[in-house]
């Protein structure tokens, strides 16, 4: 999934920083492949566009004043995930070392006030529009910041030096979660928008995404309803209203996952769905990758199978 940077990839420049180590090992040993900061940074973009009340889903929606607060929150979000403890002077206590924590929409932009002196940092930066991330450990000293008096704060960024040679990165252009709606075109947008009622515009979700994952906060913003994980189930939801299209959404649930697994589809985790249109298998299927469900063998269906009712999903059960 992710990249780890080097600890002392910088070791020309600066000195080896066994507190940065410590920190650095700490962390890592948390989050390996960097699953937690991921899952931290889209909640952060989700909580920020509260697409469920409001339906906005792109970063220049937000008003000026939720982007300041993004920084806020991917500390706070942060905290939470990894269970960090609050540090006495900085943001949190690591391993018993004290380290700010610093957000920027720009790579490596991130903006120091005069206490952090001193002090390690943990810069983090992501892009929810094209969908990566990085995380990095750098110590903050006069050396590594810009010669600038700063802000009226008195906050300054890292030298274009220090942005290369200072820092530690933990991981480096990671992917992000998918915010399925960024990458959908000016059509489909349109097409899923289109209906006043947020059940229709669930079942239009799930028609034009058909075999990629969609996550719970794509449905919430899309259904603008509180009870917007509903408009999926049977009885009345997605599953029910596409089945006749040939249609079958596919949950986090154990069969589900098999199901997806069996098929070559991608994998829904935790509050994630995908959508596949499905054909009986038959001999012009030969090649094709298939699936057993109430006594018919089913594949992914081409363009060019007739639309046949799909099968009942199995009763959801957890692996």
């Amino acid at each position: 999934m992710t990249s780890v940077g080097t600890l002392f990839s910088a070791s020309a420049v600066m000195p080896p920083d066994p507190e940065l180590a410590r920190v650095r090992t700490e962390i890592l040993a948390a989050d390996p492949c960097g699953e937690i900061f991921a899952s931290a940074l889209r909640r952060t973009f989700d909580m920020l566009l509260d697409g469920q009340h409001t339906g906005r889903f792109r970063w220049e929606d937000l008003h000026k004043t939720e982007k300041t607060h993004a920084g806020t929150l991917v500390e706070i979000n942060l905290q939470r995930a990894f269970g960090f403890a609050d540090g006495d002077k900085m943001d949190y206590s690591i391993h018993g070392v004290e380290v700010d924590c610093k957000y920027s929409q720009d790579l490596g932009r991130w903006m120091i006030p005069p206490e952090a002196m001193g002090h390690l940092c943990l810069g983090v930066w992501a892009s929810d529009d094209i969908g990566r991330w990085s995380a990095g450990l750098f110590r903050v000293t006069e050396e590594v910041l810009t010669k600038k008096e700063g802000n009226r704060d008195g906050k300054r960024s890292l030298t274009a030096a220090a942005r290369k040679n200072a820092v530690h990165w933990l991981f480096e252009d990671a992917p992000l979660p998918e915010n399925i709606l960024l990458r959908l075109s000016t059509e489909d947008i349109t097409a899923i928008f289109a209906s006043r009622y947020g059940t229709q515009r669930v079942h239009e979700l799930f028609r034009r995404t058909q075999g990629r994952i969609v996550s719970r906060g794509v449905v919430a913003t899309v259904a603008q309803q509180d009870d917007f994980m509903k408009r999926i189930r049977y009885n009345g939801g997605s599953r029910s209203a596409l089945r006749p299209e040939g249609i079958v959404i596919l949950g986090q649930y154990g069969n589900h996952q098999v199901v997806a697994q069996a098929l070559g589809l991608p994998v829904p985790g935790a509050g994630e769905s995908v959508s596949v249109r499905l054909a009986p298998w038959t001999r012009e299927h030969a090649d094709a990758r298939r699936v057993e469900l109430e006594g018919i063998e089913w594949v992914v269906a081409r363009e060019s199978d007739p639309v046949v009712e799909a099968p009942q999903l199995p009763e959801p059960r957890e692996r």
